[in-house]
């Protein structure tokens, strides 16, 4: 028979396990979030479409709005293929450069799905035994670490994007090709930094309508357990 110091260190250690997975697995399904976010803005076209006729594409690129659709559609469909291949625009010249940053961009997002694949199936996972234990702590936990990023973006865009922006770049590449030349790839003319601006605000939405539907479900839940 064990010793009541002895019991009660087990039962330490393994309450602080339990903490521990409990921290792991909201930090992936954070994460998990996170990603979704990203993927689904990438995914939403209409925000672009909106913002053709918001933000006067057309008269600013000197590019009828077919063919603002058509390169546009092409370039979301050429970043979200799994397969690996050059960029071939449709009518929009296009320089080496320019073709070598979308390859930059497109390792990236194939990244962000290997992101989502991994934490998705931890995330499964986490939420079946936190289920199958009643536990819901994993909710407002969740919730609580996603409030930070929000609250730290939404900060930095108001006081300038357009640092931001250029940071982000300098961050995530290696060289300054997305530093476009108009003359040699105009389709920067149709790809305006207040439309990455709206699409940086609507992963920030999402997360935000997320953090509220995990507090909703915790509140729900927690009533029904008692």
């Amino acid at each position: 028979m064990y010793s009541p110091v002895y019991t009660h260190q087990i039962e330490t250690r393994k309450k602080g396990n339990y903490k521990l997975f409990q921290i792991l697995f909201s930090l992936t399904f954070s994460l998990f979030i996170i990603a979704s976010a990203v993927k689904f803005t990438l995914m939403f076209k209409s925000l672009y479409y909106f913002d053709i006729q918001h933000l006067n594409i057309v008269d600013h690129s000197n590019f009828s709005k077919d063919e603002i659709v058509r390169n546009y559609d092409y370039v979301i469909d050429y970043l979200l293929s799994s397969k690996e291949e050059d960029l071939k625009l449709p009518s929009i010249p296009y320089s080496k450069y320019g073709q070598i940053h979308f390859k930059d961009v497109k390792r990236i997002f194939t990244s962000v799905d290997v992101l989502l694949a991994v934490t998705g199936l931890i995330s499964g996972v986490g939420l079946l035994l936190n289920l199958k234990h009643k536990n819901l702590d994993f909710l407002k936990q969740t919730s609580s670490i996603l409030i930070i990023l929000p609250a730290v973006l939404l900060t930095v865009f108001m006081i300038n994007f357009d640092a931001f922006f250029t940071i982000f770049h300098k961050i995530f590449f290696r060289n300054d090709y997305w530093i476009f030349d108009p003359d040699l790839d105009p389709i920067i003319k149709i790809l305006p930094e207040e439309f990455f601006f709206h699409s940086a605000l609507l992963v920030v939405i999402l997360i935000i309508l997320s953090i509220i539907i995990l507090k909703l479900l915790y509140k729900k839940f927690s009533r029904l357990a008692y």
